[in-house]
């Protein structure tokens, strides 16, 4: 992988608006930031569209800026502004969307969510994600070699387990999943897409309504046991919404591109698993060791991956100055996260993937009081998928040449179209 160049001080930085055809934080070439990305200075500002009238916002890309912005909620907002509606008005479609959310609204919501995404809570769920994944593992060697990992397995696993998170009964889950698909498929209609999202919302309003008279030991049941009224319908359809379309496409990418990025270092596999610490020796092995090692690997290669390219956009709420330059009030900032990642001011050698790498505190489930609620079920399911997968297919090979593997690049999340694989 090519060594990043030290990444200048935003003082010596051209000042002059930059035009870009396309949503530049989204560019990659194949597993790193797509040139024009990295030629981005760390903080500058961006016209969104081919023409230098369109909607211009602050693009931040290097690691100290994005840290900076993000955990400020003071001066910076997640919630969208309506205009005409009013400060306070949100559409229906976002109650309960912790994104649109800011201090206190936000503190409230996430403190009756949090103690359901715990450690203990979590080892819980993990008998569960390990059925759902060697089912689907199941279905890949009945393919046999030739099979596609993506259709088969990076696709379906991370919607089921969120459908066992928030307790989808199984019999529903293949149209449920199916409606959240389409809703994320955005080279269809945004009429379609609006049925789909419109369709999978009215189910989660007739499961909250099932949950309020006979509350089960699932997410939603939690909820309404220990919160009752506190938390209204509407709200938890809303975080039922954002986990479950958030964590489709990005748990999606991770397991492809991981799988992907392991095919190609076979040498960094070991780590990855638990069976090799990363003195280089033998074994860390099995128990609290081999685990405590592959969670290292793990943040590793999410770090290196980056798979979302940006949370929401934050809108300056008063006049932040922030290097030497002055985002004033009302301004929006997009956040590069893949490009923090990959900043000499995060680690050195950032572009080299390294799962013997001492741990950083890089910021790919974002940071902040916005830091990725699920993140913990994240790593607990990457863990375990890419644990089954290479004890199922020890050989694990790509069936195709490597440079036949198509990436593709969409605003919320990157990964591959396709993973052909044989054992």
């Amino acid at each position: 992988m090519p060594q990043q160049a030290q990444r200048q001080a935003p003082q010596q930085q051209p000042r002059a608006q930059q035009a870009y055809p396309e949503l530049l934080y989204t560019r990659r070439t194949r597993f790193d930031p797509a040139d024009d990305l990295r030629a981005a200075p760390p903080l500058s500002r961006y016209v969104i569209g081919p023409n230098e009238s369109d909607e211009w916002v602050w693009l931040a890309t290097g690691y100290t800026e994005v840290r900076r912005i993000l955990g400020d909620h003071t001066n910076f907002s997640t919630r969208r502004r309506w205009g005409a509606e009013g400060p306070n008005w949100r559409p229906p479609e976002l109650v309960g969307h912790l994104m649109d959310y800011d201090p206190p609204e936000h503190t409230r919501l996430r403190q009756m969510l949090t103690p359901e995404f715990t450690v203990r809570r979590l080892r819980r769920l993990e008998p569960d994600i390990t059925a759902i994944i060697e089912e689907h593992l199941d279905t890949v060697q009945a393919t046999g070699p030739g099979a596609d990992l993506m259709p088969l397995f990076a696709q379906p696993v991370p919607g089921e387990v969120l459908c066992e998170l928030i307790g989808v009964p199984r019999d529903d889950r293949p149209e449920f999943l199916r409606h959240c698909h389409r809703h994320l498929d955005f080279s269809r209609s945004r009429k379609v897409r609006a049925a789909d999202g419109a369709a999978f919302s009215r189910y989660l309003v007739s499961m909250v309504a099932r949950q309020r008279k006979d509350p089960d030991d699932g997410f939603i049941g939690a909820l309404v046991r220990e919160h009752g009224d506190d938390f209204t319908d509407e709200e938890m359809r809303g975080v039922c919404v954002l986990l479950i379309l958030a964590g489709i496409d990005n748990i999606e990418g991770m397991i492809g591109l991981g799988v992907l990025a392991m095919l190609e270092n076979p040498d960094q596999l070991p780590l990855l698993l638990g069976e090799r610490d990363g003195t280089g020796g033998p074994g860390a092995g099995k128990g609290d060791g081999g685990r405590l090692a592959s969670d290292r690997a793990l943040d590793e290669l999410i770090r290196y991956m980056s798979v979302a390219n940006a949370p929401t956009p934050r809108t300056a709420v008063n006049d932040v100055r922030i290097g030497d330059q002055l985002i004033k009030a009302g301004e929006t900032v997009i956040c590069s996260l893949t490009m923090a990642n990959r900043d000499p001011a995060l680690t050195d050698g950032p572009d080299r993937l390294d799962l013997a790498r001492e741990p950083v505190a890089h910021v790919a489930f974002g940071h902040g009081v916005h830091h990725c609620l699920g993140a913990a079920l994240a790593r607990t399911e990457l863990r375990i998928a890419y644990k089954a997968l290479w004890r199922r297919f020890p050989e694990l090979r790509l069936a195709v040449p490597a440079e036949e593997v198509r990436f593709y690049n969409r605003a919320l999340a990157h990964g591959v179209h396709r993973l052909p694989v044989a054992w």
